[in-house]
């Protein structure tokens, strides 16, 4: 196997060159982001069989041939436990076409839903991996030899063992459902985030009152802002405690916000200011524009018994198609449906991108589901 450490835009358009002559190729990315909202970007590598590269986005300002290869539709790109890579794809602003999670591949050959690289990796070749390099600070040059080594080691192994998951996936029929889980997990990512309904994720929401709820729903969408714009975490600009404390108790000033229990000092000392005129903007709301009260799923009448009815159904479905239930659905999966079905919190808006409303989920189970409930 041919081995590049690609440095310079050159190096990376004739490596692209030979990559795009290929069926399938590894892909795995390196990051920092332990102060950033965004992924730093510190290593791109990609496999073949036949080379292996290991592209320096320090060095290379453009990055542009890479991004286009992933782009190219006539390649399969198979990645392990893609869900933060695709972080790094969406800041490029390129959407990978034809990918696959091998995460995914085992979850369906029944390994669990986050089956880590090295274990399986040791699974088909009995090779131990050491992943001690994994929260190394891959924007520091020069690599040591033990990053270089790891960072092959990715690609190196996963394009190995790849045939060999197919070929299992493809004599259970699974296959095709592996790859419609992993676009659904592509298109999720790539989904524009509605700011306006960053408060129903806010933990505890279902404690406020419309009014509450409207400043909440403000300052839910200023911290995000906020965080794209400073590039920081959301809780560095803001704690969660913080927003709905202020969100409840609207403060009429920083001494007042100091003392609400619940509220962190520097929060207070950092952004009350810009707290207090976030709610000044959500006091001009009109009532009738107030959010709905969240409702507590779990407290609504009948929320027990339809939740153990859909696990038992599922449990039966997942048992015939010799899946794991945990495969079909999850509890959020489940809760999003009900949520759907008993229509709270807004859930008409979340219908489109219901998992058992599309894809394989629904022609295995979906079509049956409301006929179980109504």
């Amino acid at each position: 196997m041919q081995k590049y450490y690609v440095q310079d835009e050159q190096q990376l358009i004739d490596v692209c060159q030979q990559f795009a002559q290929s069926d399938v190729l590894a892909v795995d990315t390196e990051f920092v982001r332990t102060r950033t909202y965004y992924p730093k970007l510190g290593l791109l590598q990609v496999c073949d069989g036949r080379i292996l590269a290991l592209i320096d986005p320090v060095t290379i300002d453009d990055l542009s041939p890479f991004w286009q290869l992933m782009s190219n539709a006539n390649i399969r790109k198979v990645l392990h436990a893609c869900s933060e890579d695709l972080e790094v794809f969406l800041r490029a602003n390129c959407k990978p076409e034809n990918m696959i999670d091998s995460q995914i591949m085992m979850a369906f050959l029944g390994h669990g839903l986050s089956m880590g690289y090295a274990a399986m990796i040791q699974h088909f070749t009995e090779i131990e991996l050491d992943k001690s390099e994994s929260r190394t600070n891959w924007l520091k040059r020069p690599l040591t030899d033990k990053q270089i080594t790891y960072a092959q080691a990715d690609v190196k192994f996963l394009i190995q063992v790849y045939p060999t998951i197919v070929e299992q996936l493809k004599a259970k029929e699974l296959f095709v459902n592996v790859l419609d889980e992993s676009q659904k997990l592509i298109n999720k990512k790539f989904t524009t985030i509605d700011s306006d309904r960053l408060y129903l994720s806010i933990k505890q929401n279902w404690r406020l009152n419309r009014q509450q709820l409207n400043n909440l729903k403000h300052l839910a969408k200023w911290r995000y802002q906020r965080a794209q714009q400073r590039d920081l975490p959301l809780n560095f600009v803001v704690k969660e405690t913080t927003l709905m404390a202020v969100a409840q108790y609207a403060p009429q000033n920083v001494g007042v916000m100091a003392s609400i229990k619940g509220i962190d000092l520097l929060d207070v000392r950092h952004q009350g200011k810009a707290m207090l005129a976030i709610l000044r903007q959500a006091a001009n709301d009109k009532e009738v524009d107030y959010p709905e009260i969240v409702v507590r799923l779990d407290q609504y009448p009948g929320y027990k018994g339809m939740y153990k009815k859909i696990k038992t159904f599922i449990a039966e479905v997942a048992e015939q198609a010799g899946l794991s239930s945990d495969i079909l659905a999850s509890k959020k999966q489940i809760n999003q449906y009900l949520s759907c079905y008993l229509n709270i919190n807004e859930a008409k808006t979340l219908l489109p991108e219901n998992d058992f409303l599309q894809g394989w989920r629904y022609e295995l189970f979906g079509k049956k589901l409301n006929e179980l409930l109504d």
